[in-house]
């Protein structure tokens, strides 16, 4: 009969928040998967935890699974664990999880700590709808593309960033997004936990010379007023021009550019060809 895949969510700093749940499942599985084995055994040697630990990260996912899915469709119980907070979260997992599955395996999600929704529930931005965008992309202009993808969607934006690329980030995130509030929540749970707010602008600057350390999590506020307003003061015309100063062709900046203006692409056509700027 065929094992149990425990998704273990494991504290995101402070190691009182895992909850009692999870210590009795790690205790009681065969082996425990994890990113960094040093890692998890610190979290498990702080509660008298001895239990078996194999790597698995994004550079042995692959082959990683197959032997952890035949290990399970053998009968064996594993919990895997991320670093830190629920695994598969902007972490590896899901090929696991897949396969698991296909081996017939029980898959049992043991909940607690989320970086993404403690960033925004304590971000002070609307928290009834979330999108979360994972890390945004470190080149620049596969980010800008990323940011102009969710520019028109009407819900608070969590992604996660990497210290040294915040300053950059930020800029672009104003840049594409317009004048738009904004938070960067630093060091969730631990003893440099911060919660910055501004306009994208503000931050942007603030950190553009600036040096953080530790996790981020930046929260932005949606397009809350409207696909028109959200472009207030500008045309459709130059909309579609800033877009292509972007990097977007043409026909790719129309679309998006409709789409945020909350007309048809027919439309859009129309106003282009009456806009002297479009020309």
């Amino acid at each position: 009969m065929p094992g149990t895949l425990y998704l273990v969510a494991t504290p995101i700093g402070n190691l009182k928040d895992i909850s009692k749940r999870a210590l009795e499942t790690l205790q009681g599985v065969d082996l425990i998967a994890c990113e960094d084995t040093r890692h998890t055994g610190k979290l498990l040697n702080a509660y008298g935890i001895s239990k078996k630990l194999v790597s698995y990260h994004e550079h042995n996912e692959f082959s990683r699974a197959d032997e952890l899915a035949r290990r399970l469709a053998n009968g064996e119980s594993i919990a895997l664990v991320s670093d830190a907070g629920t695994p598969s979260i902007s972490d590896p997992g899901f090929r696991l999880v897949e396969q698991a599955r296909d081996a017939g395996a029980s898959i049992v999600p043991i909940p607690g700590p989320v970086a993404f929704v403690n960033g925004a529930i304590v971000s002070g931005l609307p928290t009834n709808a979330l999108f979360f965008g994972g890390f945004l992309p470190s080149r620049k202009g596969e980010r800008r593309k990323a940011l102009q993808a969710v520019a028109a969607i009407p819900a608070t934006l969590v992604f996660y960033e990497s210290p040294h690329r915040l300053g950059r980030s930020l800029a672009d995130c104003a840049e594409v997004l317009g004048p738009r509030k904004a938070a960067v929540v630093r060091e969730l749970t631990k003893l440099h936990e911060e919660v910055i707010h501004g306009d994208l602008s503000e931050l942007a600057e603030k950190y553009s010379s600036a040096d953080p350390k530790g996790e981020i999590v930046l929260v932005i506020a949606g397009n809350d007023g409207g696909p028109a307003e959200a472009r207030k003061g500008s045309t459709l015309a130059e909309r579609v021009k800033e877009l292509q100063r972007l990097g977007e062709d043409r026909k790719v900046a129309m679309k998006q550019a409709a789409k945020e203006f909350g007309v048809t692409r027919s439309e859009a056509y129309r106003q282009l060809q009456l806009d002297p700027k479009s020309k």
